[in-house]
């Protein structure tokens, strides 16, 4: 038989050891845990109060910022049109032309242009504007003939049915004794052409009154050159690498609003010109104004090019009166969108400068619902400054990275 293990002296020194650890236990755990705050048990992942307060802040500043469009909408506007004029006053300044002299010569030049293109087009925009109601009439039969072309549906089954029903009310209505039927006729109030030229004219007014507005702030906005930015810059912080933060920020939303300007002009002016031609081709009334249409609503992400596309679908189905000339140009119009849209400004913006499709639908819509139509005209610019700013602070990092594409 082998010899049984000595385990007595292994639990007699087991013993002693657990009865020196209680004797001299370790220091460490003898340290007293450290003070918490009255109320606070333990500090977990998520503030309360201050995503709360984060959230309250937000709330109000989207109150002001809709309350006071008036004020913030020619603000950026005059802002947006100075970074985009702001290159070609600094080469004329460079020609020793005096900035103040530089700077109202280019508002001039491009009011002018502006106003001369409108003047000569507006001829073709008065007929447009004119026969609207005669479109709505050809729209009307045209759906109506289409329908009527095929099987009648519920719709027309519905509708026929609810018109026997009110010819046998009006059968029994005439054959009840000792009645009287009593015809009310309801005369429409009279055309006042005195409250609508007033009403225009308010309208007018306040147009031009902001058209002024803009230019007056685009202006003070070229003539002060680097002043805002060296205020910025001296106000940011006592030290030098706020400051040089700062100036980043600055410089990095100068080029990127610059470079998206001037892709937007150069983009939106081909397909402008590539729309003319396109309905010249095809015989489209009008051609020169949906070109104009189509330029101006380029700027607008996503809902220019649809309204550009339904509208002269609808018009193209009026003037030729056939649903397949209409998909014709709706699809012309689709096809250079497209090209601008998918090919063409990618390639020009490089990918430094590219965002998120899905942030800049979301961002648009939001500024849209905020500003109106002016919402969606400065939305992409709102969200390249932000972009800008976030990718400079360690704190708004995730919202560049989501900005981003």
């Amino acid at each position: 038989m082998s010899p049984l293990p000595d385990t007595a002296g292994h639990n007699e020194a087991a013993t002693q050891d657990a009865l020196d650890a209680e004797s001299h236990p370790d220091p460490a755990l003898l340290a007293p845990a450290p003070d918490l705050p009255q109320g606070q048990l333990t500090s977990g992942p998520v503030d309360v109060r201050s995503v709360s307060l984060a959230l309250l802040a937000a709330l109000a500043s989207l109150y002001v910022l809709h309350w006071a469009a008036a004020v913030f909408v020619p603000l950026l506007l005059g802002l947006m049109f100075s970074y985009a004029l702001t290159p070609v006053v600094d080469r004329l300044v460079r020609l020793h032309l005096p900035r103040v002299l530089a700077a109202a010569l280019l508002l001039i030049s491009v009011v002018a242009g502006v106003g001369t293109i409108a003047w000569s087009l507006s001829d073709d925009a008065v007929s447009m504007v004119e026969a609207l109601p005669e479109v709505a009439q050809k729209v009307r039969r045209g759906i109506v003939s289409q329908r009527n072309q095929g099987p009648s549906g519920a719709i027309d089954k519905v509708q026929k049915a609810a018109s026997e029903l009110e010819r046998a009310a009006e059968e029994g209505a005439g054959t009840a004794p000792g009645r009287s039927v009593t015809k009310v006729q309801i005369e429409q109030p009279r055309f006042n052409i005195k409250d609508h030229l007033w009403s225009g004219t308010l309208g007018l007014m306040g147009a031009a009154g902001q058209t002024l507005v803009v230019l007056f702030i685009t202006f003070f906005l070229l003539i002060s050159g680097d002043t805002f930015r060296r205020k910025m810059v001296k106000i940011a912080g006592p030290t030098f690498g706020q400051k040089r933060l700062t100036l980043q920020a600055l410089d990095e939303i100068d080029l990127q609003i610059q470079r998206y300007l001037m892709v937007q002009v150069f983009t939106s002016a081909l397909v402008g010109v590539a729309t003319w031609l396109a309905f010249l081709w095809i015989g489209v009334e009008h051609a020169g104004v949906w070109g104009v249409a189509s330029f101006v609503l380029n700027f607008i992400p996503y809902f220019g090019s649809m309204v550009v596309t339904a509208g002269s679908a609808v018009l193209g189905f009026v003037q030729f009166g056939s649903f397949e000339m209409a998909l014709l140009i709706a699809g012309a119009t689709l096809l250079i969108n497209s090209i601008e849209g998918y090919i063409l400004t990618p390639w020009l913006t490089g990918r430094a400068s590219r965002m998120n499709p899905v942030a800049v639908f979301v961002g648009v819509l939001a500024w849209g619902w905020l500003w109106g139509l002016w919402g969606l005209f400065l939305g992409v610019p709102i969200l390249m400054a932000i972009k800008a700013v976030c990718d400079r602070v360690d704190e708004l990092k995730a919202v560049g990275e989501l900005l981003g594409d």
